[in-house]
């Protein structure tokens, strides 16, 4: 890590806001580093916000944020964080920011990815072979469009000058865990107390999740069931297959998932491959026939008319991660999908 010892001159950190990114991730980012300053009484880091022509950014709340300065502008930092929420996809093709990010990192910079950030990062080619904490939400995306970098569902990673966070609260415990290498531990923890923070979360610690995690704290066969269904996405088994897998008759198994989830096992199976689905079609450039074989589907047809009685549109109509995309909801247990799936 960095040290703050650097001629006495304070750590340069710019943050690159890409647009429709997270208001709370900066927020996140930037006041640990800001009661850091307070408590040492002098400016320990100084950051820069960036964007990509230096005109403001939007958030996905819609807060506007002044940028200083663009990448196109001279600048070495001794940190780069990018922060990204929506439609980051587009933007992994942007051949100025790859190049700038490739320059930061010969630089020596320590580089963060927060939140879908660090798919900017990995399409500049910059993360390969190194861990990189993705969102639940992203990983399928992430892994199948990024089989260098090594993606882990855990709330963060630190790596070889690489830091990489899946967002959200998850930000907050890399910066605070950051700052114990950057500014010592004693300032960390005096930070992490002004924040009310009890306890900075370890950078392995699993995520909570949707359809992969929801019913997985069921114990016995419910959940080997629903194991079994995420290990058997391309090639679906039928429920009388996952009942005797698991040691049930299938109106048991039936009756099980009815109680827990007030849905079907086949309608639980079909909301599984349609969120893969829909995860790789925002998320990755597979075309629509690859996507279709990835979640189980063998027709194309029935692919299709099974995407938009869910989404209300054609899958090939479905292809960037943005605010105004179609959502795939996660219910809890007990919660009810849209009468379509039941």
């Amino acid at each position: 890590m960095i040290t703050t010892d650097r001629a006495n001159q304070p750590q340069r950190i710019g943050i690159l806001l890409m647009p429709c990114f997270s208001s709370f991730g900066l927020a996140a980012l930037i006041e640990p580093l800001s009661i850091a300053n307070w408590l040492a009484q002098r400016k320990l880091f100084d950051w820069t916000l960036l964007s990509l022509d230096g005109k403001p950014v939007p958030a996905s709340n819609g807060l506007l944020a002044a940028a200083q300065q663009g990448i196109g502008e001279p600048g070495e930092f001794d940190v780069c964080a990018v922060i990204a929420s929506f439609d980051v996809h587009r933007h992994a093709r942007d051949a100025a920011l790859k190049a700038w990010l490739k320059r930061q990192a010969a630089f020596g910079a320590v580089l963060m990815g927060v939140e879908t950030g660090s798919e900017l990062l990995a399409a500049a080619g910059v993360l390969d072979g190194h861990p990189a904490a993705v969102h639940w939400d992203n990983l399928q995306g992430f892994q199948e469009s990024y089989p260098r970098v090594q993606a882990r569902a855990q709330l963060y990673s630190v790596g070889r000058k690489r830091l990489t966070c899946a967002g959200a609260t998850a930000v907050l415990d890399m910066m605070l865990g950051w700052l114990e290498g950057a500014a010592g531990a004693g300032l960390a923890r005096e930070v992490a107390m002004h924040m009310l923070v009890e306890r900075v979360r370890e950078p392995q610690v699993g995520q909570v999740s949707g359809f992969q995690h929801r019913l997985h704290a069921q114990a016995g066969r419910l959940g080997r069931a629903i194991a079994l269904m995420e290990q058997h996405l391309e090639e679906p088994l039928s429920c009388e297959a996952l009942a005797k897998r698991v040691g049930l008759s299938r109106r048991q198994l039936e009756r099980q998932f009815m109680q827990h989830t007030g849905l079907t096992p086949l309608k639980y199976y079909l909301a599984l491959r349609l969120a893969r689905a829909h995860n790789l079609l925002q998320q990755t450039r597979m075309s629509v026939a690859q996507v279709a074989a990835s979640a189980g589907f063998g027709s194309l047809e029935h692919f299709s008319r099974a995407y938009r009685a869910r989404f209300g549109c054609a899958p090939s109509n479905d292809r960037s991660q943005s605010l105004e995309a179609p959502v795939m909801r996660q219910p809890l247990a007990h919660d009810r999908l849209p009468a379509q799936l039941r």
